[in-house]
């Protein structure tokens, strides 16, 4: 058999003998002759068989070209096989410019006859059958740009010298805070719990003397919630460097990030994207704005819609309120809104001496949280207070304070979610599209 040859290829052979390997994605089985549609990883070529169908006189006929016909007629889609034949050039063939006369076919796996799920099947249908749904040519796109977006995040990385870390998912304490925790049962006597987050061992990384870390790795949430946005799995993006003056090396730091991801993303993908999502990858211009919370809360409520939520922070809609004022002033699709409130911040992020606020940023994109970012706090016994005040006891959390208790270097960092970047750069509607198998709270399979 000749050696499989991807479909991507085809049009920069010259005609002749070719082997090629993928599902069928169409068949039209015409009197005289047939098409099939076949697809593989790389895109979709069209397949001809001049048909030869029993003479109604009873002449004998050409029993292998028969053969070939009479397969060809009942291949269901999906089905998997290879086919040897003869390629040819030409610009009248759609699909391509070029098309393969079929000289032999090889099943590897027939599908059953009918298909559970069509084009407009609905999103939880279509998640029953993902390995079907991923079959789309948009939905492969989508994990060839989350590729290549994660592999210009650690290119962005590794040129300025940081360490890839993989953290444990396993632990005995909360990472976060005592809510939104998977506990499982560890050893018998013992229970653990499914990280939140790497944040305590990001810290530990800057304690080590690592200086700059970073790590694309899972990360759990006990969270029932069923938006758009929330899953109970899903994958975080992180860095922490050391020796920052605020929060701001961080967030200048991300922005360099994404500006060069997005620019990745756009040069290898965007023509693709404008074709199959209809919409232009734009590579955010930096700086990224910045609005203290303060401030963007009054942006809101002087476009009409005053925040109902009691802790004083952004709510979805305020979030969409301020970042549509940012597109529409700056003309720009993110914005760092700093200086939180401790209250509404975790014990661990330093405050401000002057201000009393904590030295953090959300990062909005397109309306929508994308980050946490902020200065921790490096001081042992301003940790302990801090922790107090929000209820935690300084005992159980002794491991992460240890960390503290022998010298730490200033430090920060952010924790993003992959999915909702990749939901907003790709304009859909739900991270359900844009994550290969996802989890929630009524859903755990496939």
């Amino acid at each position: 058999m000749s050696e499989r040859v991807l479909v991507g290829q085809l049009k920069g052979l010259v005609d002749g003998p070719v082997s090629v390997s993928g599902w069928v994605e169409t068949v039209r089985d015409q009197k005289k002759v047939q098409f099939v549609i076949l697809r593989d990883e790389t895109g979709a070529v069209q397949l001809v068989n001049p048909a030869t169908r029993p003479a109604e006189d009873g002449t004998e006929q050409d029993a292998a070209a028969l053969a070939l016909t009479d397969t060809i007629s009942n291949l269901a889609t999906g089905t998997f096989l290879t086919v040897t034949g003869e390629l040819k050039h030409d610009e009248r063939v759609k699909l391509g410019g070029v098309e393969i006369k079929i000289g032999g076919l090889d099943i590897a796996a027939a599908a059953l006859p009918e298909t559970p799920i069509a084009a407009d099947s609905g999103m939880d249908k279509r998640m029953d059958w993902r390995f079907l749904d991923l079959r789309q040519r948009r939905n492969n796109l989508i994990f060839r740009v989350q590729t290549t977006l994660e592999h210009a995040m650690r290119s962005y990385w590794i040129e300025r010298d940081y360490i890839e870390v993989h953290s444990p998912k396993l632990m005995a304490s909360a990472s976060e805070s005592n809510a939104e925790l998977f506990s499982l049962e560890y050893f018998g006597d013992q229970t653990a719990y499914l990280a939140q987050s790497p944040q305590f061992f990001k810290q530990m990384a800057q304690v080590a003397g690592f200086g700059k870390i970073f790590e694309i790795a899972p990360a759990f949430r006990a969270d029932p919630s069923f938006t758009s946005r929330h899953a109970t799995e899903f994958t975080s993006i992180d860095a922490e460097i050391s020796w920052i003056d605020s929060h701001e090396d961080v967030a200048k730091m991300q922005e360099e990030l994404l500006a060069a991801a997005f620019q990745a993303v756009k040069d290898k993908h965007g023509a693709e994207i404008e074709e199959l999502f209809g919409l232009e990858v734009q590579v955010p211009a930096i700086p990224f704005p910045r609005i203290p919370l303060a401030e963007a809360l009054e942006i809101v409520k002087s476009r009409g819609y005053e925040v109902p939520r009691t802790d004083g922070d952004l709510d979805p809609e305020g979030e969409r309120q301020i970042s549509a004022y940012v597109e529409e002033t700056y003309g720009h699709q993110f914005v760092f809104i700093t200086d939180y409130h401790p209250e509404i911040r975790a014990f661990y992020h330093m405050r401000d001496e002057e201000t009393g606020l904590t030295k953090s940023y959300d990062l909005l994109f397109k309306g929508v949280e994308i980050t946490t970012g902020a200065q921790r706090e490096h001081r042992v016994d301003v940790l302990v207070e801090q922790a107090k005040e929000k209820g935690l006891e300084p005992e159980h959390l002794d491991f992460y304070l240890d960390f503290f208790r022998y010298g730490a270097p200033p430090h920060g960092g952010f924790g993003m979610g992959l999915a909702r970047v990749m939901m907003l750069l790709l304009g859909q509607e739900s991270i359900r599209e844009v994550t290969y198998l996802f989890r929630g709270p009524t859903r755990l399979a496939p």
